[in-house]
């Protein structure tokens, strides 16, 4: 027994050792170095809270990002939610063509992003780009997508939800055939309409798929770095910083690593509240829950 028992560290030690070197030792370096004023063209100095004194009084452009993330994950979780749950109800029937238009909805989620927003911004450009060829076709001026402050964000959101709608869409698709076929035979004998049959039966029947669906939507969506990258670069302005964006420029255009830092572990915590607030209010509207 007592040889089981090695064998078995022995073979979880190249796994611990991977956690500790790869995934650990980064995270406590770098919660060290955010109480760091630390760059490669100076040498690192201790300064305890300033780095996130700086960043809630002295930094406007992080309570930008901060509103930005926060307009990002707000109009971003809830369309997705929607729409998904929508092509789920949509394609969760054995019909002609189904099998096209489920590959067809999922094939973005396997796409790069570097390609998928490179793509888009093309689609989006304001010259030649496809929609305002469209939109000149039929005599109508198209803006400048990607360098409008009112509108970049906005495409942003529409080419990141286009891509994402596959993954969740799944996950709604395993939810409702697992629902059992006799509460809709009840409800269709009860003279229930569609609407009621949802509301009452699909959808308390499948809250446990969305509660995770909206978590791990609402974490990618804080987390969202590489089409910001690709399709504005954070402008115009700073109308599409977002936390990751703006860790990057801090740490990779500044050299301000202590600051990056820093900025990282406040979204590490705003995650990890919205987080724990979300799992708290899961029994009133979750059910199966014990």
């Amino acid at each position: 027994m007592q040889r089981e028992k090695w064998y078995g560290y022995l073979f979880i030690l190249p796994m611990v050792i991977g956690y500790a070197l790869f995934l650990l030792g980064p995270i406590i370096a770098a919660f060290t170095m955010s109480f760091t004023d630390w760059s490669l063209i100076k040498e690192e100095q201790f300064i305890g809270l300033g780095n996130y004194i700086k960043a809630f009084t002295k930094d406007p452009v992080f309570w930008s990002t901060v509103w930005n993330s926060l307009y990002f994950t707000l109009v971003f979780v809830p369309l997705n939610i929607v729409l998904t749950l929508a092509l789920a109800l949509l394609l969760k029937d054995k019909i002609l063509g189904v099998g096209f238009f489920r590959t067809a909805i999922f094939t973005p989620v396997v796409t790069s992003i570097v390609v998928w927003a490179t793509v888009w911004k093309y689609i989006f450009q304001t010259d030649n780009g496809l929609v305002n060829s469209i939109l000149r076709i039929v005599g109508i001026t198209g803006p400048a997508w990607l360098y409008d402050l009112s509108l970049a964000m906005p495409t942003v959101i529409i080419v990141t939800l286009l891509k994402g709608l596959g993954i969740n869409m799944v996950i709604f698709l395993a939810a409702l055939n697992d629902v059992p076929h006799m509460y809709y035979e009840a409800a269709r004998i009860d003279g229930a309409s569609r609407w009621a049959t949802f509301r009452n039966v699909t959808l308390p029947l499948i809250t446990p798929s969305v509660f995770m669906v909206v978590m791990i939507t609402m974490i990618g969506s804080l987390k969202v770095f590489g089409q910001i990258y690709v399709l504005t670069g954070g402008g115009p302005g700073t109308s599409t910083y977002v936390f990751v964006y703006y860790i990057y420029e801090q740490a990779f255009k500044m050299y301000e690593f202590g600051y990056a830092s820093a900025v990282a572990f406040i979204l590490f915590f705003i995650i990890f509240v919205l987080t724990i607030l979300q799992w708290s209010l899961r029994r009133r509207w979750v059910h199966h829950e014990q």
